[in-house]
């Protein structure tokens, strides 16, 4: 059974950093691939940043330069590093495990197997 498990959300002033985690257990991490997603009250979910696992990364465009995908594989855990954070960040973000493709594009709901419960993050304006 694979679980992954969120943590480190909060809430931060607009312009202040957070690293969330997702620790994983189950599987064999250092062989799937990882990612982030987020979701907004009223507003679907969306792709936040995937990396492979050999750790090539991918960002949506609005994130980049701000949030930055990385992982541990002897850890099992997969990291979002978010700087210059802004109200509109506010979401509870996801991570999600995606054991059937090593392909670095990623951006579907779809092509991940397993989820996270989610952690909370939110900006102050």
């Amino acid at each position: 059974q694979v679980q992954l498990v969120e943590s480190g959300g909060g809430l931060v002033q607009a312009g202040g950093s957070l690293r969330l985690s997702c620790v994983t257990s189950g599987g064999t991490f250092s062989s799937y691939a990882m990612a982030w997603f987020r979701q907004a009250p009223g507003k679907e979910r969306e792709f936040v940043a995937r990396i492979t696992w050999s750790g090539l990364t991918i960002s949506a465009d609005s994130m980049k330069g701000r949030f930055t995908i990385s992982r541990d594989n002897a850890k099992n855990t997969a990291y979002l590093q978010m700087n210059s954070l802004k109200p509109e960040d506010t979401a509870v973000y996801y991570c999600a495990a995606d054991f059937r493709s090593g392909a670095l594009s990623g951006n579907r709901l779809a092509r991940y197997d397993y989820w996270g419960q989610g952690t909370q993050v939110t900006v102050s304006s």
